[in-house]
């Protein structure tokens, strides 16, 4: 199954996209804008995670194509509490790819996903205070809420820096389109 958004795809990861991983995991612009902590990747590393996705899992991470099915990033909803109808969601784009309106529609069809399809209630994602172009992509152009700063949680070249608690409801996705 794959998910439809506005001139985008999502679609699950194939062995054939780990050489691609590999290369957006080794890069150090695309991880310094990551939340997180990432060591360098090899090939071996990427198999073995690779072996481990499952379709059943709570984690589920897909590849973004663009309209000529070039794949042009990663998105995800990990952590999905079905009980409590929440989840997290994030996304990382090629550098070639970021400015072009790919980040909005890929928010929307996360959120249009986990919405409607999984019938969650809340989404939430956390953003480093040093990306904002990814601050503005969630907070002017898909509508999400600030929740919260964690002051201090990432150290990059010498210094720490604040990590950003996004959020939006289902009512407020659904609203955005009255």
């Amino acid at each position: 199954m794959s998910i439809n958004g506005n001139s985008i795809l999502l679609r699950a990861i194939e062995r054939d996209d780990l050489k691609l991983l590999h290369l957006w995991a080794n890069n150090e612009s695309i991880q310094l804008m990551l939340g997180g902590w990432h060591f360098p990747t090899n090939m071996n590393d990427q198999y073995t995670w690779f072996e481990n996705l499952s379709c059943n899992s709570l984690n589920q991470r897909f590849i973004v194509e663009n309209e000529a099915k070039q794949p042009i990033g990663l998105a995800n909803i990990i952590n999905i509490n079905f009980k409590d109808g929440n989840a997290e969601i994030g996304l990382l784009l090629d550098g070639q790819f970021q400015g072009k309106g790919y980040g909005k529609k890929i928010v929307e069809a996360i959120s249009d996903y986990a919405f409607f399809q999984l019938r969650l209630n809340r989404l939430e994602t956390t953003i480093i205070s040093i990306n904002q172009p990814s601050l503005k992509l969630f907070l002017n152009k898909c509508g999400w809420k600030q929740e919260g700063i964690l002051r201090s949680w990432y150290y990059r070249n010498g210094t720490y820096i604040d990590k950003i608690i996004l959020s939006k409801l289902k009512e407020e996705h659904s609203n955005q389109f009255l």
